[in-house]
């Protein structure tokens, strides 16, 4: 692959502080939004600060459009296949639907808007989920699935009802008979009378003229309301009001939830939505059903909220997790209606299920092999953020697959019930490395930078409480607690996020260069495997696209390696007390085709580098200096660019030495230094 320019111009990122002799005042990039003001101004500044947006603090004010796209365009056809989707609108004698009530006046507070009529409903939802308005902020799942596939996949709604159905809204919830009122404790199948109302109306069995069939039943689902109106709202089960409790006064007031010992028995009566496609008026999980119904493929979650706690796979990065939550506000604001808060925006596909729902082409993606690294050697690529196709001379991502004698994955077995951070059973099939940037429905995701994770080839079709069958495992750059508050219980306690809470992935992405407040490598010691963040640059409307480089740390491949530094022309720094001097990084070693057949893919394009660690030291008193990166990649027979960025005081002797040292990370023993006299 051939590089760009830009790249060419290679800017070295700083040095790790083992080996750094002068450090810089320098503190942790500004986290949640926060620019940081008060700290220690950094010199030189991050190439690539982490800036981690909480999901509880994100507005309408954080989506960004993707540059020159119009997926919510009705009139764009989907090229492969347009899902064609029915939704069945049903209500209950004891409940309306919640549109259809007055502005704010429900137990939740809602509805947010004016309501309509019963008979406006089917209509209303049909344009709510597909037609852009105002009122959806103009984002629809047919845009979702364009986006997400690049127009090759769309959605078409049809809208059915409103039928009423027989059983009370708490019969067909997740309760016990012993939690039902007496006289009405025999509960009811959504789906069969749901299904045999709308047959029934429509004088057929309708449900094969549909791909996939939504039966979105008034109200809520138990997902969004279990905990904000359970142990949010009140203190103790026996502190639950009578509004929010069970109809009948002799049984208690409090149920059990799917995850933990009790919530309000009203919050507790709601159905579950389910891959069936069930759904309440309030769920935005509508993307995430569709997944399970259209692609087959499960939960990728487990439960944060009881011991032992099983850390998730992929969080607020993908569809098929937590990410299902994503949008304003935060997963607390799950059961606004209509959907405008809390999961209305969810978080796009991850490399595997792109490659498996066949939204990426085969040209799109490196793949390569474990053992054939140890062959070819270093492989380094370009890849562009996956909101959108790659940009020139870029890839969707990198895949890494773990091939050889059984087993592939060498990671060394390790107990969920004991280590909450443990990926369980050691058997994923490959590595995936990609860009996710905050852009279009990835804007809610809480940070730019690079994913990388364990994936297995087959997914799970059942997910849920605590099950330990994830197909994607996020490599976390912050495995440490993230340590922010969950919610605060109505005496004030505050209630921390577990450490499997999906939000403790939010800083998980790995950066370019040193002190962003992130990483900028991973090492898989057993899988034998080096992982890199080299580089990254901005297009002219601000698309990222990183350098991204992988070894094997059992072989360097047939090149030869070699490194040269040369000072700068001038041995003059000039009158201001801050500023750059450029070396020059030559890759003296030399190309080697690589044998057809050492990976998948032709890599010969993507082997004709050498990467190189950066250190610099000064010596001269009063005077400093630093890199932003540790990190070079240089092709064979090219020339990059090493700016040491340095400061001096008013007192700064009259000239110091620069000593920049650089290392083949293919092959160390391949390593030169330079030292170089300054002067004002």
């Amino acid at each position: 692959m051939k590089s760009s320019a830009s790249f060419r111009r290679i800017r070295v990122v700083g040095v790790l502080a083992a080996v750094v002799l002068a450090v810089w005042p320098v503190r942790s990039a500004p986290q949640d939004g926060q620019s940081g003001a008060g700290g220690t101004t950094p010199w030189p500044s991050p190439l690539d600060p982490q800036v981690v947006r909480d999901q509880d603090d994100m507005t309408w004010d954080d989506y960004k459009p993707i540059p020159g796209s119009t997926w919510n365009d009705p009139a764009r056809v989907a090229s492969v296949k347009t899902i064609r989707l029915a939704i069945v609108t049903a209500d209950f004698p004891d409940f309306p639907f919640v549109m259809t009530m007055k502005k704010g006046s429900d137990l939740y507070g809602n509805p947010r808007v004016d309501p309509v009529t019963r008979e406006e409903i089917p209509k209303f939802y049909a344009d709510f989920w597909n037609k852009p308005q105002e009122i959806n902020r103009g984002h629809t799942i047919h845009e979702y699935w364009m986006e997400q596939s690049r127009g090759e996949i769309g959605v078409a709604v049809t809208a059915f009802g409103p039928y009423r159905m027989p059983k009370k809204q708490f019969q067909y919830g997740g309760l016990r008979a012993e939690d039902l009122p007496a006289g009405d404790a025999t509960p009811g199948n959504l789906n069969q009378d749901v299904d045999a109302l709308w047959m029934a109306d429509a004088g057929k069995d309708i449900r094969s003229e549909f791909d996939l069939v939504l039966r979105l039943f008034a109200g809520y689902d138990e997902s969004g309301v279990w905990q904000e109106f359970g142990e949010m709202k009140f203190q103790t089960k026996e502190d639950i009001t009578p509004e929010f409790g069970n109809p009948d006064p002799a049984k208690p007031r409090w149920v059990r939830t799917r995850y933990v010992e009790w919530t309000s028995w009203n919050a507790g009566s709601w159905l579950w939505s389910n891959s069936a496609i069930i759904t309440g008026e309030a769920s935005g999980a509508i993307r995430h059903e569709v997944s399970h119904a259209a692609f087959r493929i499960g939960d990728n979650y487990n439960n944060p909220y009881v011991t032992p706690y099983r850390r998730v796979g992929s969080g607020p990065w993908d569809v098929m997790d937590r990410g299902s939550f994503n949008g304003p506000g935060g997963p607390h604001k799950r059961y606004s209606v209509p959907k405008t808060e809390g999961d209305a925006m969810s978080a796009g596909v991850m490399l595997r299920q792109k490659i498996n729902f066949g939204f990426v082409t085969p040209e799109q993606v490196l793949t390569i092999n474990r053992n054939g690294l140890a062959t070819s050697g270093l492989v380094v690529a370009n890849v562009t953020a996956r909101a959108i196709d790659p940009l020139p001379g870029s890839l969707a991502g990198i895949v890494v697959r773990l091939d050889g004698d059984a087993p592939t994955d060498r990671t060394p077995a390790d107990d969920p019930a004991t280590n909450p951070l443990s990926s369980g059973t050691p058997n994923f099939n490959f590595y995936s490395m990609e860009v996710v940037q905050r852009l279009g429905y990835d804007s809610f995701t809480p940070d730019n930078g690079v994913l990388l994770a364990k994936n297995k080839d087959q997914a799970s079709t059942t997910g849920g409480p605590n099950g330990f069958s994830v197909f994607n495992w996020v490599i976390d750059a912050h495995p440490e607690d993230i340590g922010r508050v969950d919610f605060k219980r109505p005496n004030g306690t505050p209630v921390m996020r577990t450490i499997a809470d999906y939000r403790q992935l939010n800083d998980a992405l790995f950066h370019a260069g040193l002190n962003s407040g992130s990483q900028f490598e991973w090492t898989d010691v057993p899988n034998r495997l080096h992982f890199y963040v080299v580089d990254l640059k901005r297009d002219a409307r601000g698309v990222l696209t990183y350098t991204l480089g992988v070894r094997s740390l059992d072989g360097a491949g047939p090149q030869v390696r070699g490194v040269a530094l040369k000072g700068p022309p001038s041995g003059r720094f000039g009158a201001a007390p801050t500023g750059t001097v450029a070396f020059a990084l030559d890759n003296t070693g030399k190309s080697a085709a690589v044998p057809d057949g050492t990976h998948p893919a032709n890599v010969n394009s993507y082997v004709d580098y050498d990467l190189y660690r950066l250190s610099v030291s000064v010596q001269g008193e009063g005077w400093s200096g630093a890199l932003q990166s540790a990190l070079a990649a240089v092709k064979f027979g090219e020339t990059g660019s090493v700016p040491v960025f340095l400061s001096r005081t008013p007192k700064s002797a009259s000239s110091a030495t620069i000593t920049v040292t650089a290392t083949s990370e293919s092959d160390p023993s391949k390593t030169t230094h330079v030292s170089y006299t300054i002067r004002p």
